[in-house]
């Protein structure tokens, strides 16, 4: 992943001998754990104890333990080492010979609690277990504990072993980490493009020797089932959805960020023109911020839609004007933008120890950023308080900024609202949505002097592999942004990481966004109206009740990331 120079290692953009795509296993119902061995992929059904052989190239499956399937049946993770297969079922640790005319598992070693991965590298084998939160080595000849290194996340983790690396897949993280083998120390995490990530292994191209990643995936998804005898005979249902996918990921050592799958994106924007109210308008200006360049995203190309548009910048953004003479309630039209966007997932590898001496923040900064401007009751006795308790006294941003996401976390529980309420009344209610959240977060960040803003707009329906599709968002999305000085923006999402009650809370998407986040409109309005020269004022008549929006996202291609 890192030259001798230091430089990151990119991936290449063009496809490789080694990069089968997506591999459906037949009949397989949840894949937990894949190797590659012989040219062939294996993986483990801890629904069926099918272990099944497949060809990458076209998919064909075999069961290859048709007389001991039972053995299996819980299994959730595999590795093969000298053709001995490796696996893992319940509190215990497995082994079998491919050689053996039928496969005869051998216990390793059995723990108190259920054990979740297993990888063997020369004479140490690597066990993970979620209840002890370890990855715990042993001595291969003697089943001896040697040492233990404590797991990167806090769900069910996958593991293989790359010559000096021990590489996880944490099923609810949504990440793969990769440490160093000897000390556990991470060196850097990515996010997967999918949820539920549940085995993870290297393939080797026998001729070019190009290593590729492939994640196993096991979740549910939702579908429209056609049941003749129900009226209406159309009814929601869930099924099993269970696949192999490449992970393509860069690490940028200098800029401390590593990016992971990638895809080609058009979005577009519109708005529709059609008063709820008699209105009329002269010299009407609206304003919609576009997409902006970021780490992770790159415009490939805006182009008007309906009405041209002029640009400005505002705040360092890019801004599209549409300029209406006259706007009657009898008129209709519409205006917008589209955009090719391309997309990555995005994880920042700063740690505390980057943040122990930074320079004073910009004073435009403070003027800006720390401030209340948005209706965040910062003067409120609540706010003050939650604002001092959730500092905690502590003095390094980054860990200040983490424990006050985690203590709105503990305070909030997610719900969608007709409107948006200050963050005093949201503290108060105990539920707030993504924009309420947000509102809690700026107001408490602040105060701790932590100059942070709002980002949008949109999110791309997280599903890649419908492609050429055009998909429609449900919601529109809010996040924020936090200010390290001397390094710069960080993302952190406003509340899908408030998973459980009490926590503990996920950290894919502190200092991360996936690959489905549409970024503009940082910290500025994302539409503004100016009529005759002047500010509109949403009394007198708003955006939505001048018109209706139209948002649809197609995915185009998936690009692998690199320099």
């Amino acid at each position: 992943m890192i030259n001798e120079d230091n430089t990151p290692i990119s991936v290449n953009k063009k496809p490789t001998k080694s990069d089968f795509g997506t591999i459906r296993p037949l009949a397989a119902y949840s894949i937990h754990g894949i190797a590659f061995h012989n040219n062939s992929l294996y993986a483990i059904d801890p629904t069926t104890g099918y272990l099944f052989q497949i060809n990458p190239t076209t998919g064909n499956t075999k069961i290859i333990n048709t007389n001991r399937w039972g053995d299996f049946v819980g299994g959730t993770d595999l590795a093969i080492v000298d053709n001995t297969l490796w696996f893992t079922a319940e509190e215990s640790v497995y082994f079998c010979s491919l050689d053996a005319p039928e496969l005869n598992p051998e216990l390793f070693v059995r723990l108190s609690y259920s054990v979740n991965g297993v990888a063997v590298w020369e004479n140490t084998v690597f066990v993970t277990c979620y209840k002890t939160r370890d990855i715990i080595i042993y001595n291969r000849e003697t089943a001896k504990e040697i040492t233990r290194h404590p797991c990167p996340g806090i769900g069910m983790e996958n593991i293989t072993v790359k010559g000096e690396e021990i590489w996880l897949c944490d099923k609810l993280e949504q990440t793969v980490f990769c440490l160093d083998r000897a000390t556990g120390r991470k060196i850097f995490s990515v996010l997967t493009p999918f949820p539920s990530p549940t085995g993870i292994a290297f393939h080797i191209d026998p001729e070019t020797k190009a290593e590729t990643l492939y994640i196993s995936y096991a979740d549910r998804e939702p579908y429209i089932r056609d049941n003749p005898n129900a009226e209406p005979n159309f009814e929601l249902q869930y099924r099993d959805l269970t696949f192999i996918h490449p992970l393509y990921y860069y690490y940028n050592r200098d800029k401390e960020y590593a990016l992971s799958n990638g895809y080609l994106v058009e979005m577009s924007y519109i708005e529709e023109i059609s008063p709820l109210d008699p209105v009329e308008l002269k010299e009407l200006e609206w304003r919609i911020a576009l997409p902006a360049e970021t780490d992770r995203q790159k415009v490939v190309k805006v182009e008007p839609i309906g009405l041209p548009f002029t640009e400005e910048i505002q705040d360092g953004q890019r801004v599209a004007v549409f300029k209406i003479d006259r706007l009657k309630s009898d008129d209709r039209f519409i205006f917008g933008w589209k955009a090719i966007l391309e997309v990555w997932s995005i994880k920042y590898q700063l740690t505390p120890r980057h943040c122990q001496e930074l320079p004073e923040l910009p004073v435009e900064y403070k003027h800006k950023y720390l401030v209340d401007d948005d209706n965040l009751a910062m003067h409120t006795e609540i706010i003050l308080r939650a604002a001092e308790e959730a500092g905690d006294k502590e003095t390094n941003l980054l860990r200040k900024m983490y424990s006050i996401r985690n203590y709105v976390y503990d305070k909030l529980a997610y719900g969608i609202k007709p409107q948006i309420d200050t963050p005093d009344i949201v503290l108060r209610r105990g539920v707030g949505s993504c924009g309420e959240y947000l509102g809690v977060l700026l107001a408490i960040s602040r105060l701790n002097e932590i100059a942070c803003r709002t980002v949008g707009r949109y999110k791309c329906p997280a599903d890649p592999l419908k492609k050429n599709i055009p998909m429609v968002p449900d919601f529109n999305h809010v996040w924020m942004e936090f200010y390290i000085p001397g390094r710069g923006w960080l993302p952190m999402e406003s509340n899908p990481d408030d998973m459980f009650e009490g926590g503990p809370y996920p950290t894919r998407f502190f200092m991360g966004l996936c690959w489905y986040h549409a970024e503009m409109a940082k910290g500025i309005p994302f539409e503004t109206l100016k009529s005759e020269g002047l500010p509109l004022n949403k009394d007198k008549v708003s955006i939505g009740e001048l018109a209706i929006n139209h948002v649809s996202f197609t995915i185009l291609e998936e690009l692998k990331p690199g320099k």
